[in-house]
């Protein structure tokens, strides 16, 4: 698979993988016409543009077609001013301490794929290796079994539910299963991931 870095030429794209059966939509956001697609990308790169998003479409090479979407998101750097003497120096360091992944989603065609494994890899290794960042979190509405268990296969743990967190897609209050990783327990993880996809 690629990411690729969102762009408003995914808009077909886009409404064709949300386009087959949406059974397995319903606790996560996903647009359904090429005017909610548009809003959804219109957003992304407006987040991206201010700093603290950056989104990707996923393209499948083994279906030839872009399949979904992902993003860093709260990529702002931590303000250490004022913490304790000293730390004002900490203050301009401009690399997030702690990355999120989310706004996943995948086409029906590409769920239960080694897709959504390899492009956590991929961006596990970018966060970690590359921003060197402390801890990578990432959530679910806490309801998505399915969703949670693909969460805890790739190495994430259980930090908590926050209860009452967002509006969820069906029209609830969504409560919120709250994971991360370190960068400690990453190389572990690392290694039985991309030992699982080569098999």
């Amino acid at each position: 698979m690629r990411l690729e870095p969102l762009a408003m030429d995914h808009v077909a794209d886009l409404v064709a993988a949300a386009g087959d059966d949406r059974a397995t939509f319903g606790w996560t956001r996903v647009p359904w016409d090429e005017e909610s697609a548009e809003a959804y990308v219109a957003e992304a790169l407006e987040r991206r543009d201010r700093g603290d998003q950056l989104p990707f479409a996923t393209r499948s090479l083994a279906l030839g077609r872009v399949v979904g979407t992902t993003r860093f998101y709260d990529l702002a750097p931590w303000d250490w001013t004022g913490l304790f003497p000293g730390s004002a120096a900490l203050a301009g360091d401009d690399v997030p301490p702690r990355a999120s992944i989310g706004h996943t989603w995948l086409g029906p065609a590409a769920q239960r794929t080694p897709v959504n494994t390899e492009a956590k890899v991929l961006m596990l290794d970018h966060a970690f290796a590359t921003w060197g960042v402390a801890a990578v979190r990432i959530q679910s509405d806490a309801r998505n079994v399915r969703s949670r268990t693909a969460i805890e296969r790739i190495g994430f743990s259980l930090d908590g539910i926050l209860r009452v967190d967002m509006p969820a897609p069906d029209g609830t209050l969504r409560d919120s299963a709250v994971y991360s990783m370190l960068a400690a327990e990453w190389p572990a993880h690392r290694a039985r991931l991309v030992a699982a996809l080569a098999t």
